[in-house]
């Protein structure tokens, strides 16, 4: 997947800032902006919120569609395929975008992503209708954010990741007041929480559910129920969605073959890569690089 440096030279340009280290930014955003996302949406290996001050904009998401209007926010976590369908010319917002190893290396960042992200995950949407003093509030961290980055700070990379955690409980006290969901144990959070950790850093290697339950210490069927509980989705699904955004993600941006890919990906061999594949993506291997 592109790193959120990558993503940004590929679809913007230059560096937004001088001295950036591609690990946190936000930006206001347009119509024109937003679209050129769709280039490079499902292969970003970041956290994203958008929040929507004007217009609106028409996503599909997981099969379905997503209307967002002001005063939506909506929450984007690495590996998901999301295309922008249409938008309004005169739709605005604002971006935070946060390096997912950023996240991941930072334990009390980490912490309070899976705290914001856990009632997420067990919305039919990813998306917040935030009430309008809430938005507001979003927008100045937002902004404050957008401050720093263009800053001579000294410390500017660690204030820069403190405004991300103090985002992350703003959100978190949104969602508390926002979501009635269902009551979820403490014991199933953490074992949810510690699968969402482990899978990023070993899909590659191990598609079975069995390594990710015996690094829990818990059995497979007791994952699997686990998964469905907080999420209405498998352990398998999950696998296989960093599977697929993966091997979509070096068909378009290497030139390894597709037995290499295959192999990378620790499949059998190359049939066996192209059928699950095309089981997935509805065309092959070869059908998707070359369109």
């Amino acid at each position: 997947m592109y790193t959120l440096k990558e993503w940004w030279n590929i679809s913007i340009g230059e560096d937004p800032v001088k001295d950036w280290d591609g690990k946190v930014y936000c930006t206001p955003s347009n119509a024109e902006m937003t679209m050129q996302t769709n280039l490079t949406q499902g292969f970003l290996s970041c956290y994203t919120f958008t929040l929507v001050t004007e217009g609106w904009l028409v996503m599909n998401y997981n099969g379905s569609e997503i209307h967002l209007t002001k005063g939506d926010l909506y929450i984007y976590s690495p590996g998901l395929s999301v295309t922008v369908l249409s938008i309004s010319q005169d739709y605005r917002g604002y971006c935070l975008m946060v390096d997912e190893h950023t996240t991941l290396e930072t334990p009390s960042i980490r912490d309070m992503v899976s705290m914001a992200y856990l009632p997420i995950v067990q919305l039919s949407e990813p998306k917040l209708s935030l009430p309008q003093e809430t938005a507001a509030l979003l927008e100045s961290r937002m902004r404050e954010i957008i401050n720093y980055l263009h800053s001579d700070n000294t410390y500017k990379q660690q204030v820069l990741r403190m405004l991300y955690a103090i985002f992350l409980l703003d959100l978190q006290n949104a969602q508390d007041r926002i979501i009635v969901h269902r009551h979820v144990p403490q014991r199933i959070e953490e074992i949810f929480i510690g699968f969402n950790r482990l899978l990023p850093l070993h899909f590659v290697e191990h598609h079975d559910i069995g390594f990710y339950a015996d690094r829990l210490h818990i059995t497979s069927d007791y994952l699997s129920r686990v998964v469905k509980r907080v999420t209405g989705r498998t352990v398998i699904d999950y696998i296989n969605q960093m599977l697929l955004m993966e091997a979509s993600f070096l068909l378009r941006t290497s030139k390894l073959s597709i037995a290499q890919i295959g192999q990378r990906l620790n499949f059998a061999d190359a049939p066996s890569f192209t059928k699950f594949f095309s089981r997935l993506k509805g065309m092959t291997p070869k059908e998707y690089r070359e369109g």
